[in-house]
């Protein structure tokens, strides 16, 4: 085994975790190809993340966290909380259709990490109920929006919007009368919380 030409971080762990995982799928990557793929030992894996566990719970939050990252300054952007909501919502259906796009067999294992990583898709949850409840109060502050609870609120535009976001929705998103269909719940959303 050659030693790494450069300092083995976590960073550099994830990444190479995610190229395996592109390459083997999430049954059949191993620890062991990870440090192969670093040209490190396993134990110098284990150091980082003591368990695989441990290492797929990191990489599945450090994927979600993309998103939430993209989208957190659209929260604290210019704009009215109209165009703020209009904004976020669309970058994250764009996001969501960009990663099942861009890389499928990507898409497809984060989909099965996911799945057994509750607690990290909880608090990204979690983050993006609180981005969309920060521009709603905004709203409700400007008069905009007239809802008495900013978070339920937002709770209720994240779950209908679920069809846009979703990874079991997936491949309805590239349908020809998929951002049509976006856009006429985004509308009707708006104009609900206008009236609310």
């Amino acid at each position: 085994m050659t030693p790494p030409t450069e300092t083995l971080t976590a960073e550099r762990i994830l990444e190479a975790t995610e190229e395996v995982l592109r390459r083997h799928g999430p049954a059949k990557a191993t620890v062991v190809d990870v440090a192969r793929a670093l040209g490190v030992s396993h134990g110098s894996v284990y150091r980082h993340f003591r368990t695989k566990a441990v290492l797929r719970e990191a990489v599945t939050k450090r994927w979600l966290d993309r998103t939430s990252q993209r989208l957190a300054g659209i929260v604290t952007g210019d704009g009215t909380p109209e165009e703020r909501l209009r904004a976020w919502l669309a970058a994250l259906f764009e996001a969501k259709r960009h990663k099942a796009g861009d890389d499928p067999e990507l898409f497809a294992t984060y989909t099965v990490l996911t799945d057994e990583n509750g607690a990290a898709v909880g608090e990204h949850i979690a983050d993006l109920t609180a981005q969309l409840t920060r521009i709603i109060e905004d709203g409700t502050g400007s008069g905009t929006f007239r809802t008495p609870d900013p978070a339920v609120a937002a709770r209720a535009v994240f779950q209908a919007t679920g069809r846009f976001h979703d990874p079991g929705y997936a491949r309805e998103w590239e349908r020809p009368e998929a951002e049509e269909e976006f856009t006429a719940v985004v509308d009707l959303l708006i104009r609900g919380l206008g009236r609310a």
